[in-house]
């Protein structure tokens, strides 16, 4: 296995830990809901609705990780 494979299994089993641990705890921190309506949004998540998003992250650090493979194939093997 390359170094550039081994970066990128490192990187990648630490988004997954870090995405595991966001996601356990904030299933920790929701409230239980009371009847059949929904706790109200903090305002800092009204505010930054798409930044505190965890799906628009990943696919982010996708397409960023994408990108940068396709940097390093088009250098290391000079098409």
């Amino acid at each position: 296995m390359s170094l550039f494979m081994l970066i990128l299994l490192v990187a990648g089993i630490g988004v997954l830990v870090f995405a595991l641990r966001y996601t356990w705890s904030l299933a920790k921190s929701q409230k239980n809901v009371k009847g059949d309506l929904d706790s109200e949004i903090p305002g800092p998540v009204q505010r930054h609705a798409y930044i505190n998003n965890p799906i628009f992250l990943t696919y982010l650090i996708f397409f960023l990780l994408l990108i940068l493979t396709i940097i390093f194939s088009v250098l290391a093997y000079n098409w």
